[in-house]
């Protein structure tokens, strides 16, 4: 349902189901899909994507041009998945020729305010705090909450289950599972409630529990942690996922607060 009032390409996609209020602005190269909505004054412009039972508010632009020198003008995207909720004043800009694309994923939560630059990759379930700010190519797996006020520089990537506390700098790469707090932005545990909400059983988080206290506490450089935890832990999923991590890291992973 269209409202008059809208500004709405003719040649743009709309779902016949989806909810388009007055004085949104719409452009050619826009796909919204069934069931959602389009609040007041939001911007979609050319290359967005939208899924499925997607809410985005008033005062949202989405898919502007990348806020980077790099950018020659090529056509690139910004992709929204299903049920995602996008509030007022978000700003996530499309990709360059790096990856073609930014995405977010689907069930997330982007609150208000929150800037999302070009490139960046956002997994399923995740929720930024009002806000926040991430800058080019950032990588976010997963069920990660990175709280209100955060600011995670370019090339950074954030592990599944992650916890990160508001205010904070994020400089390295937040391995899987874990609390991020402090200044700097240090380890400061495992992300206990939010595991045990995604019915994490008490023997699984004590085994990244004991997993990451190797990996923070006995003294040892990430590459001898990550051959010790491999060689005296059972080879799980979470395992695997914090291994791999580490070893792909390429900024380096956030220190313990003790080192």
């Amino acid at each position: 349902m269209n409202q008059p009032l809208a500004n709405i390409h003719p040649e743009a996609k709309i779902a016949d189901s989806a909810i388009i209020e007055p004085f949104a602005t719409i452009a050619a190269n826009v796909v919204v899909d069934e069931g959602s909505w389009i609040g007041p004054n939001a911007v979609l412009m050319d290359g967005a994507r939208i899924g499925k039972n997607c809410k985005i508010f008033p005062g949202a632009v989405l898919s502007a041009i990348p806020q980077d020198l790099k950018y020659q003008g090529e056509q690139t995207t910004v992709e929204i998945g299903d049920n995602t909720t996008i509030r007022e004043c978000v700003t996530i800009n499309k990709g360059t020729k790096a990856k073609g694309k930014t995405v977010i994923g689907s069930n997330c939560l982007v609150m208000c305010y929150v800037h999302i630059a070009h490139d960046c990759i956002i997994g399923n379930q995740c929720i930024l705090g009002g806000y926040a700010g991430l800058a080019g190519e950032v990588e976010v797996s997963d069920w990660a909450n990175i709280s209100g006020g955060s600011l995670v520089h370019q090339f950074v990537k954030i592990g599944s289950h992650v916890m990160i506390q508001g205010g904070s700098k994020v400089g390295k790469d937040v391995p899987p599972f874990v609390l991020a707090g402090r200044d700097p932005l240090s380890f400061a545990g495992i992300n206990s409630v939010g595991l045990r909400r995604r019915n994490f059983s008490n023997e699984k988080i004590n085994e990244l529990q004991e997993i990451y206290r190797t990996i923070y506490q006995k003294g040892l450089n990430n590459t001898e942690a990550i051959v010790y935890v491999e060689e005296n832990f059972e080879k799980t999923e979470e395992l695997e996922m914090i291994v791999g991590f580490i070893r792909g890291s390429k900024r380096g992973i956030i220190r313990g607060i003790l080192d």
